[in-house]
This record gives C-alpha cells, sequence and structure tokens, in this order.
C-alpha cells in the first residue's frame, strides 16, 4: 500500500511542470528560514522626510507671522472725504476671529479629509499619493494669496478668512495623506522609527526654513509704527504720510516675496516625495474580504485606550508651545523690546532643535519613548520660567532661545514616533480591522490644530481686552504682561498638565517588544496563507 501511494505520488510529480513543486515547497522553506527584514535604504527616507517639510515651512510661517501681519501690516492708507490720508486696519477682535475660525476649520477638515482618504481606492500611484499630487498647485496659490493685501480694504476680514480657510483645507490634503504613509513605507518598527527621525529633522529643518526665509526677509524691511495712544486711529500727518506709506508698501512686498519663496519649497518638496517613495500594503490587508466603513472604523479608533490617552497628554503639550510660538513676535517686539532681534531668536530656537532632533533619536532608542516625554518637555519649564522673571538682556535672551530648542525638538519627535505604536497595538487587538490608520493621523492632527485654533484666538482676544494699539511702536503695561503671561505662565501650566496625563499612557518598551513580535507573527502567517493560496490555484488550473 505504501509503494503504491509512493508510485502514485511519482506518476503526478511527472505529470506536473518542475515550476509548481517548486512552488508547492516554498511555503516549507518560509517557515525554516528566518525572513528578512524590510529594509529602508537612505534615499527612501530622505524623500519620505522632505515630504514633511512643506506643512512645516508653511505652518512656522503663519504660526509666528500671520498675527503680527494682520495686525500691523494688512493695512491700506486712502483719502478720506476731508482729503486726508486714513488708514484702514484688521482690528484685534476681527483678527481674533480669522485666526480662530481658520484653525478651527482646519482642524475639522483633517478627519474630513481622513473620512475621504479611507473611502480612496488603491490605484497606480497608491491610496495616499493622488492627494499630495493634485493638492499642491492649489495650495501654493491659496497661500500666496493670505500674504497679499487686497485693494478694498471693507472686504479684508472676509479676504483673509476665505484664503486661510481654503489654503489650510488644501494643505490637510498633503498632510493627512503623508503622515498616514508612515504605516505603508515599511512594515519594521525599527525601519517606521528611523524614517520618522529622518522626517523629524527635516520638518525642524523646515521650520529654520520657514522663519529664515519669513524673518529674514521681512525684516530687511522697515515696519513702521506710529507714536501715541490714539495712532491706530486714523489720521497720518501730512508730513510723515509719505514715508509711513512707502515703509508700509515696501513691508508688504516683503511678505509677499517670501511667500513667493516658500511656495517654490513647497512645490520642490512635493515633487520629491512623489519620485522617491512608494506606498506598500500590508500582506494581511490584501486578504480582507470587505472594507470597514468610515464610521465604524472611526468608532473603534475612539474606544482604543492608548489612543485617547496619548492625544490627551500631547493636546495640552501642543497648546503649551502654540502659545508660544503665536505670541513670541510680539512678546519679543514690545514686551522685551527687541523689534529687530525677534526673528533672529526664533532663528535660534530652531536651529538648536535641528541639531537636537538626532539626540533624542538617540535618547528614546536607548531609554524609551516615554522617558523622553517626561525629560524632553518638562526640560522647557526652568526656562520658562528664567524669561518671565528676568529683565530685559538680548545675551540671556539667545541662551534661553538655544536652550528651548532643546525642548522643541523633543515636542517634534515624540508625537509622531509614538503614534505608529499606538496603531501597531490597534491592529493586534483588531486584527480585520485595516484602513484605519487616516483615521489615526488625521484625528491626531485634528486635535493638535484644534489646540492651535483656541491658542490663537485666546491670545489675540486676550490682547484685545488689553488694549492692544495696532502699529503703536510701544504698547500699554497691560499688553506687555498679558505677552509675558502668554509665553511664559500659562504654557507651564500646560506642560505639567500633559505631562500628568502621560502617566496614563500604557506602551511602554516592554509593551512595544511583545507587540512587534506578535505582528510578525500574524505578518508570516499571512504570507504563508497567501503563498498557499496562490500555489493551490496554480495547481487547480493545471489539473
Amino acid at each position: 500500500m505504501a509503494k503504491g501511494e509512493g508510485a502514485e505520488s511519482g506518476s503526478a510529480a511527472g505529470l506536473l511542470p518542475t515550476g509548481i513543486l517548486q512552488a508547492g515547497e516554498r511555503p516549507a522553506q518560509a517557515k525554516k528560514e528566518p525572513k528578512k527584514k524590510q529594509q529602508l535604504t537612505i534615499c527612501n527616507k530622505l524623500c519620505y522626510a522632505v515630504g514633511g517639510a512643506p506643512y512645516q515651512v508653511t505652518g512656522c510661517a503663519l504660526g509666528f507671522f500671520l498675527q503680527i501681519y494682520l495686525l500691523d501690516v494688512a493695512q491700506k492708507v486712502h483719502i478720506d472725504s476731508f482729503s486726508l490720508p486714513k488708514i484702514e486696519v484688521v482690528d484685534p477682535f476681527p483678527a481674533s476671529i480669522i485666526l480662530f475660525v481658520g484653525r478651527a476649520w482646519d482642524a475639522f477638515t483633517d478627519p474630513l479629509v481622513g473620512f475621504c482618504i479611507s473611502k480612496s481606492s488603491w490605484t497606480r500611484l497608491g491610496r495616499l499619493m493622488p492627494w499630495i499630487i493634485f493638492s499642491t498647485p492649489l495650495a501654493i496659490i491659496a497661500y500666496f494669496l493670505i500674504w497679499f493685501v487686497p485693494d478694498f480694504p471693507q472686504v479684508q476680514p472676509l479676504w483673509y478668512l476665505l484664503f486661510y480657510c481654503l489654503f489650510e483645507t488644501l494643505v490637510t490634503c498633503f498632510h493627512v495623506p503623508y503622515s498616514a504613509l508612515t504605516m505603508f513605507i515599511s512594515t519594521e518598527q525599527s525601519e517606521r522609527d528611523s524614517a520618522t527621525a529622518y522626517r523629524m529633522t527635516v520638518e525642524v529643518l523646515g521650520t529654520v526654513l520657514g522663519t529664515a526665509i519669513q524673518g529674514q526677509i521681512v525684516g530687511q524691511a522697515d515696519t513702521p509704527c506710529l507714536q501715541g495712544p490714539n495712532s491706530s486711529a486714523v489720521a497720518l500727518g501730512s508730513a510723515n504720510h509719505t514715508h509711513s506709506t512707502t515703509s508700509l508698501k515696501d513691508t508688504q512686498n516683503a511678505y509677499l516675496l517670501a511667500a513667493g519663496v516658500i511656495a517654490s519649497i513647497y512645490v520642490i518638496c512635493a515633487v520629491i516625495l512623489v519620485l522617491g517613495v512608494r506606498e506598500q500594503r500590508e500582506p494581511y490587508e490584501t486578504q480582507q474580504a470587505e472594507q470597514m466603513s468610515f464610521f465604524r472604523g472611526l468608532r473603534l479608533v475612539m474606544s482604543h485606550g492608548p489612543y485617547i490617552k496619548l492625544i490627551a497628554g500631547f493636546l495640552f503639550t501642543s497648546l503649551a508651545f502654540m502659545l508660544v510660538e503665536g505670541n513670541f513676535a510680539l512678546f519679543c517686539t514690545y514686551t522685551l523690546g527687541f523689534r529687530n532681534e525677534f526673528q533672529n531668536l526664533l532663528l535660534a530656537i530652531m536651529l538648536s532643535a535641528t541639531f537636537t532632533i538626532p539626540i533624542w533619536q538617540w535618547f528614546l532608542t536607548r531609554f524609551g519613548k516615554k522617558t523622553a516625554v517626561y525629560i524632553g518637555i518638562s526640560s522647557a519649564v526652568p526656562f520658562l520660567i528664567l524669561v518671565a522673571l528676568m529683565e530685559r538682556n538680548l545675551i540671556i535672551t539667545y541662551v534661553v532661545a538655544v536652550a528651548a530648542g532643546i525642548s522643541v525638538a523633543a515636542a517634534f519627535l515624540l508625537p509622531w514616533s509614538m503614534l505608529p505604536d499606538v496603531i501597531d497595538d490597534f491592529h493586534l487587538k483588531q486584527p480585520h480591522s485595516h484602513g484605519t490608520e487616516p483615521i489615526f493621523f488625521s484625528f491626531y492632527v485634528f486635535f493638535t490644530k484644534f489646540a492651535s485654533g483656541i491658542s490663537l484666538g485666546i491670545s489675540t482676544l486676550s490682547l484685545d481686552f488689553a488694549g492692544y494699539r495696532t502699529r503703536s511702536c510701544s504698547q500699554p503695561a497691560r499688553v506687555r504682561f498679558t505677552l509675558k503671561m502668554l509665553v511664559t505662565m500659562a504654557p507651564i501650566v500646560l506642560i505639567l498638565l500633559g505631562l500628568l496625563l502621560f502617566k496614563l499612557y500604557p506602551i511602554d518598551e516592554e509593551k512595544r517588544r511583545q507587540n512587534k513580535k506578535a505582528l510578525q507573527a500574524l505578518r508570516d502567517e499571512a504570507s504563508s496563507s497567501g503563498c498557499s493560496d496562490t500555489d493551490s490555484t496554480e495547481l487547480a488550473s493545471i489539473l
């Protein structure tokens, strides 16, 4: 009987092509041989990292300069009925509405774009790349128009609100798929962490570029200011009218020039990203028979405990750093009196952050991500206290700026390094829930931008209540004190609240290692199953 079975097998082997026999042997071999790690080349990582620069370059320029632009630059001079020159300004209250509504709209578009992406089909370019390609040209047009002063003073607030919201929508169509791309460049945790470190380094360089381009170009212009308590009101004397008007026009042209340079960088980085990165699908995702609905996926994501705790902690820390970002230019100009130095101080912060990103990447690899969060973000607190207590001193201010950059680097790197760990944990607990990556990333960005909108709205309203005077060379003591509180005490309280919430975050280094092993076993099983299914199909077609 055994001989008959052996002869029967040999007969079947003689009828089948050698290729099919070799294919049938592959599953056994795959189990014996260790699976080769999926390595990304340095070129892959750099091309991926460069894609993060457009969001940071434009976001840095808007975050640091839009508020002071609306209050002190976005103005038109015209002749009133008495043949006197009159300045039409954007008052602090409309400016606060523009900043808050723009950020709130920006936050709302993140889950909306995430929903649309989750419904997108895979194409030859992938599922995420088409969004990046088609949003880029429209985004740069909208960005340029934000920094253009229209000839119709009555509709200025509406103009800035419209194009600010339009740009934020289009940059969301770029940034949400780019953020989700982290999960599709490699299945290896170590490779994703390494690519994220590259990305954060380039993004901080992007903020350096945004700060340097916007700050240095605008800083060369002579921004006019007016003396006296009623300087923002109305009439300019004929003696200094020509000089003031010329200086204002030069400053507006400087903002337009900076916008053109930044828009060019946006396009170049998008092209490098599209040409240098390819999306990869998970092996077990291709076997899924039906796609999960967006709202079911959203319900599962929002019920995932580690995700909620992570975004709650970073919500407070992000709000702290955004308060500093949004008010730093005004704080340096009016509270510290460094009107011509604030762009250099910004540059010092961002250069310091750029050089310390690799250090934080080494630190989180050596000591763990939660430890890096506690040390990295809390390191800003002593320097904020020093800023609050010190008198005007340019050298000490530069020292504080360099030290603050160390904490800014940690705030840049850690959220994006920890979010993939949360998604891996979710995939283990919900192994049949695929396509949820855009939901994770879009809602994280949603909460971050919502915090930004709150910070800008509260800041500008606080300045309005304190009596901020548009285009004034100096501000009342109440305004200077309000700026100091917005840049020092309020961020300190928010940082401490965020660090308390991080105590509840459950994914430590041991949990990460367990998740990595479990996910690799799931991928191996899916790959073996897929290979066996393919071989069975080929065998059936021949027989």
